[in-house]
């Protein structure tokens, strides 16, 4: 099932990464936080008065952190597809249920406006491209499908090698929440 693989859970800030995290955990794979990864490795700044939020310097993080070599990991943070990693669990929420979402945690509307603009523009995709990130990636849909079921597609996507396209075509099939929304 998938046995020596280090894999970064991404997303949107509120998509499922930890829940999805936790259940992955509970069938054997070892956590890592990206933001205790950055704190151990001296790459998290001052919180934002603004936000609330520690920024973490993550291409000083991505030159010190090491990945195991052994062993089933997930790295659980919405920065951590710009890791050195075997592959890339990209979640994705339609951007009302990530309102909701981000709203019951308390967010600010500056701050809810801001992830939920994220997501609906596919930011992650736009940063993969830019930096020519080059990972086998699964592209799910964490406001349509449980942690569960979630961690199943995930298991099943390891025990059959990762499969993967080429980043751009994957790019041009991904979750496209504006064009659903001019439909």
């Amino acid at each position: 099932m998938g046995d020596d693989c280090v894999l970064a859970i991404s997303g949107t800030p509120g998509v499922g990464k930890t829940s999805l995290c936790e259940v992955l955990k509970a069938r054997g794979w070892n956590l890592l936080s990206l933001a205790s990864l950055a704190d151990e490795h001296g790459c998290l700044e001052e919180e934002d008065t603004n936000d609330g939020a520690a920024p973490i310097d993550i291409h000083r993080l991505a030159e010190a952190w090491e990945s195991s070599s052994s062993g089933r990991w997930v790295v659980d943070g919405h920065l951590s597809h710009l890791l050195d990693v075997d592959g890339l669990v990209l979640l994705r929420c339609h951007p009302s249920t990530l309102t909701q979402r981000l709203e019951a945690r308390g967010y600010s509307p500056g701050k809810v406006r801001a992830n939920v603009e994220w997501e609906m523009t596919a930011g992650h995709w736009a940063e993969l491209l830019e930096f020519e990130v080059e990972l086998p990636l699964i592209e799910l849909d964490a406001g349509r499908l449980s942690s569960e079921e979630l961690a199943d597609q995930v298991d099943v996507w390891c025990a059959e090698g990762r499969p993967t396209k080429p980043m751009r075509e994957l790019a041009d099939e991904a979750v496209d929440w504006l064009g659903e929304s001019l439909d």
